[in-house]
């Protein structure tokens, strides 16, 4: 009985870690590799998305086009932001997503505190895509406005690092940009 039990355990601590390890990011930055967990429960369909954009590549490359200090570091437009790509425009960079539908909006409780990643979109609630912004510090004035779907939960010195834009629109010139996010 003693060895089923012991079994057991194993066996559920090795399926436990695959379905967390599911919700793990890797960003590559130029300074380091930053862990992103992802909140399913919470924001469904946007960790879905993310995911998706990721694994298949669609974010490597992209430039930071908006990062504001003390706010937030914008970026994920994969049409226009993708610096390896022959449609980068660094002037278009921010209006553009993927050639997926967007997103109808995933407002949650969690609220927009330092490390937290957040769905960018329009003035249109549902009209997130691919973009996403990570908060440098809280912004309560966003909470249950954005759809949030993540944290930074190892390596937020290496996010302080990217390059700051203009204070107040953020555009950023010659701007730092993802190498590369996968699941771990």
């Amino acid at each position: 009985m003693k060895k089923i039990i012991c079994l057991f355990l194993i066996f559920f601590s090795l399926v436990n870690t695959k379905l967390m390890a599911k919700n793990i990011m890797i960003l590559k930055l130029e300074f380091g590799e930053v862990e992103i967990e992802l909140y399913p429960d919470k924001a469904p369909n946007h960790v879905k998305r993310f995911q998706e954009l990721s694994n298949s590549g669609k974010y490597d490359g992209v430039v930071f086009h908006r990062v504001i200090d003390g706010f937030m570091a914008q970026t994920g437009d994969v049409k226009f932001g993708n610096s390896n790509s022959p449609e980068f425009n660094l002037s278009l960079a921010g209006t553009g997503g993927s050639d997926l539908p967007n997103l109808k909006s995933e407002f949650t409780d969690i609220a927009h505190t330092r490390g937290i990643i957040s769905a960018a979109r329009s003035a249109d609630p549902d009209s997130a895509n691919s973009q996403f912004f990570i908060c440098f510090e809280s912004a309560p004035h966003l909470d249950r406005q954005y759809s949030a779907f993540g944290k930074v939960i190892k390596g937020m010195e290496f996010v302080d690092q990217i390059k700051k834009g203009d204070q107040s629109s953020g555009t950023v010139s010659n701007p730092d940009k993802i190498i590369s996010i996968r699941s771990k």
